[in-house]
């Protein structure tokens, strides 16, 4: 008997009765929890063993809500981007970190985590233990948030495309409203710079040193904001060659790279995403068809659309109207964007994806007017599509009972009366 069949025969089974079931309960309701309510389950399954008054994720695989907090209001409705951007720069890597930091406008003692390959960020204000000797339950937080972040990267990859039109109008929100604070206080602060270096007395230099550092603060929350929500086209596809190398190394697929223009615009992080979700679900429908073994993909930018290119060198056997490759398409209507297949039998297919870098202006407007919860907007998309409630609550794993609540929900935000007055509305702010 070799050395590791002897291992398992000595493997004495723990007692189902002393398993830790609450805590076992409460991983797989992490595991399952909407990207809403992730930063709630997470801290629900670590609370009985480290307690905080708050938990904060920071992660920008989500551009549209890069927070993701619960606990204290006082500090999950102050906490900013840049004070987690500044925390996050100053960790070396993965390893927990004890130390006390501004967050939420005043020093406080925190727990901080990151996690390497999407360089998300945990934060728990006043930990207890508040040290890092507790071990134990340190290796329970470092453990839980590895579930965390990799199901944050999961659902994004794999968001409806309800999501991606809320995310978008999000991003659009809190890049309008940055840019007229910014605008609003430069102006100020530039004015007040003026008359004060007006009076060269040496009373005024410590009120130029402070305003003047109050500028380049206001200037860098604006850039940073603006880095948050885009993404230069070169990154984004060197992330998508990162995320397709194990299909690379284990797939036997061969995936040729065509590189974009160095020089391409930005995109918007919500097109970035859901560009190489596009690109990811493409290759695994195109591994499924038989003599697969080599897969080009190409990006382009013409300033206004993110150009893709998919191409196999299959028989030419996929399907248009394959449900997989549907669902792909809505990802891509979901952007306004288009799809295009053209199969070549006995030469494989060519895929082309068109996805418009900017979002119909009238459309993230309206949205954001609506104030629809994401669940609502994913039930008005399929309105719009045609679909019954039967058929919405059969797609999203919901009852019809919970359709018809949604649906008398969207009539009353959209202020319309009948299903038809809903969908001629959802079109006209260019939804589909």
């Amino acid at each position: 008997m070799n050395a590791s069949a002897d291992q398992r025969r000595k493997v004495v089974p723990v007692p189902l009765s002393e398993l830790p079931w609450p805590l076992l309960h409460a991983v797989a309701e992490l595991a399952d929890a909407p990207l809403t309510q992730i930063a709630k389950g997470l801290r629900d399954a670590i609370l009985p063993y480290l307690g905080s008054s708050a938990l904060i994720i920071f992660t920008e695989d989500c551009t549209g809500r890069p927070q993701k907090k619960v606990g204290d209001e006082d500090i999950i409705s102050k906490v900013s981007i840049v004070e987690l951007g500044a925390l996050r720069a100053a960790l070396p890597d993965e390893a927990p970190w004890f130390g006390e930091v501004e967050l939420a406008g005043r020093h406080r003692p925190v727990l901080a985590l990151k996690h390497a390959s999407s360089n998300a960020l945990l934060v728990l204000t006043d930990p207890q233990p508040n040290d890092p000797q507790h071990a134990d339950e340190v290796d329970l937080l470092m453990y839980l948030w590895r579930i965390a972040a990799r199901r944050i990267r999961e659902k994004v990859a794999d968001a409806p495309p309800s999501y991606l039109l809320e995310s978008r109008a999000a991003s659009a929100e809190r890049i309008r409203v940055t840019a007229e604070l910014t605008d609003l206080h430069s102006t100020t602060l530039e004015i007040l710079l003026a008359a004060l270096r007006s009076d060269d007395t040496s009373a005024h230099s410590a009120v130029i040193d402070l305003t003047a550092k109050a500028l380049v603060e206001l200037r860098t929350l604006s850039d940073r904001t603006n880095d948050l929500v885009k993404e230069p086209v070169a990154t984004a596809f060197e992330r998508l060659r990162q995320d397709l190398r194990p299909l690379t190394r284990f797939g036997g697929l061969e995936v040729e790279f065509i590189e974009p223009p160095l020089n391409g615009r930005d995109l918007p992080g919500e097109v970035a995403h859901a560009a190489r979700a596009i690109v990811r679900g493409l290759l695994l429908v195109m591994m499924e068809q038989p003599d697969v073994s080599r897969v080009r993909t190409q990006w382009d930018c013409d300033g206004v659309n993110l150009l893709i290119n998919v191409r196999d060198n299959g028989r030419g056997t996929l399907a248009a109207d394959a449900p997989s490759i549907l669902r792909l398409n809505r990802r891509v209507q979901a952007l306004n964007g288009n799809l295009q297949i053209d199969v070549m039998p006995g030469w494989g297919a060519d895929i082309f994806v068109t996805l418009p870098l900017d979002p119909p202006a009238r459309l993230a407007r309206d949205i954001t007017a609506w104030n629809l919860a994401p669940r609502e907007l994913e039930v008005l998309q399929h309105l719009v599509a045609g679909e019954r409630n039967r058929t919405i609550a059969s797609t999203l794993a919901i009852s019809e009972n919970t359709v018809k609540f949604h649906v008398r929900n969207l009539f009353r935000k959209l202020d319309v009366a009948s299903r038809t007055e809903a969908i001629a509305l959802a079109h006209s702010t260019g939804l589909r």
